[in-house]
């Protein structure tokens, strides 16, 4: 599976993927679900959000088993993001059925459509509609860079926009979802452990600043009569390092658009996307009103007019005790020895299913804590004790 998968959306200058929703890219990795379903003798069906879904027993008798992940990518991501929790997701029904494993519950795998938000803006798009955190009307007014809409970007691939939005039928089916995903940090890596358990999703939020200044010749305008904008985005984002290691949090620009974008033209306008997270909310408040602060006292400098916009927010999301702690207990059982409950500052569909659904997830080792990069890697045994791991869980959750 994972070499049917890896040719996929992958540039071969960067060694990334660019697997973004609604693309041929995309297309690809959904045909290579649907044939791992239908390979499977599992019933395939696509939502009304462009989930895809695969069935094991009847998908409405309701208390449903459901795991799996997303198959789009950051940017010249990683191959593991995403893909590898829903490779394991086959893989362990392969294992349990192995196993001779008899199910009392439907188990359903599934992909969640863009889930990292490369081409839109908003992160888990799929999930959010469906769990009705994103309004039908809202996803209409998404674009990409080109000025693409979401609608138009689904007709063109051959799914009807028209249906999109809450489906809280297909979630009342659903009595527990498990996630898989590779740690996008070392915590197990420093512990010496191959897999563990979330325990809580940072609160998180991308918020866009526009810098508006004036633009004008780089080579005639003298430096005291400038309104320049990228001064003042420059100071800013030295200000959300500093006000980041302050506080204990994370805060990173890292995308940005410039116009006009000439190498000898002062810009006029400069817009930077803010990505920052935080183990609390307080925290977060603290470290974006800080960096506002700051940016707003560098555009008043400097001459420049400066809106913020924040595009998307997460809450902190503590994942269900109770089903925590009985993956905790079947793992123990298992393995003998009690499998570590970590916190990530990274954001996932489970974490957006989480106010509608129990949900939990699992972790497997990255041994360099590099994620959203070509360099993501996880090692093959510790893929391995994963899908034992989730087939563990599956087990314990479906087949009593």
């Amino acid at each position: 599976m994972w070499a049917d998968l890896s040719p996929i959306g992958r540039d071969r200058e960067s060694n990334g993927y660019r697997r973004y929703a609604w693309t041929g890219a995309d297309a690809d990795c959904r045909t290579w679900f649907q044939e791992q379903a239908e390979t499977r003798g599992l019933t395939y069906e696509t939502d009304r959000n462009g989930n895809q879904w695969a069935w094991l027993g009847d998908p409405a008798a309701g208390d449903a088993v459901v795991t799996g992940s997303h198959l789009d990518s950051v940017p010249d991501g990683g191959a593991f993001d995403g893909p590898l929790g829903v490779v394991s997701s086959f893989a362990a029904l392969d294992e349990l059925r192995a196993r001779g494993a008899k199910f009392t519950k439907p188990l359903a795998i599934t992909n969640f459509g863009d889930e990292e938000g490369a081409r839109f803006g908003l992160a888990c798009v799929g999930s959010r509609l469906t769990a009705g955190e994103l309004t039908r009307e809202a996803a209409y007014e998404l674009r990409d860079a080109d000025g693409v809409s979401l609608p138009e970007a689904m007709e063109a691939a051959g799914y009807d926009p028209s249906a999109i939005g809450a489906d809280p039928e297909r979630l009342a089916r659903v009595g527990a979802f498990v996630e898989l995903h590779v740690e996008q940090g070392r915590a197990l890596d420093l512990s010496g452990d191959p897999v563990g358990i979330a325990s809580a999703i940072w609160p998180h939020g991308r918020w866009r600043f526009d810098f508006r200044g004036e633009a004008n010749h780089a080579g005639t305008t003298r430096l005291v009569d400038r309104r320049d904008p990228m001064l003042s985005y420059a100071e800013t984002v030295l200000a959300a390092r500093r006000e980041a290691e302050l506080a204990g949090a994370v805060a990173t620009f890292g995308k940005i658009a410039v116009e006009p974008n000439g190498v000898n033209a002062i810009p006029s306008l400069v817009r930077g996307w803010l990505d920052s997270r935080a183990a609390d909310q307080s925290t977060l408040d603290t470290v974006v009103t800080a960096i506002e602060k700051a940016a707003r006292e560098y555009a008043d400098r400097h001459g420049i007019d400066l809106d913020v916009v924040r595009e998307s927010f997460t809450p902190v999301v503590e994942f269900e005790h109770a089903l925590r702690d009985e993956l905790g207990a079947v793992l123990r059982e298992r393995t003998g020895r009690e499998v570590p409950v970590l916190g990530t500052g990274a954001g996932h569909d489970a974490g957006i299913l989480s106010a509608s659904v129990p949900t939990a997830m699992l972790f497997v080792r990255n041994p360099t804590g590099v994620s959203h990069s070509p360099a993501e890697y996880a090692a093959e045994d510790d893929c391995l004790a994963g899908v034992r791991a989730l087939a563990d869980v599956l087990e314990g959750l479906a087949c009593r």
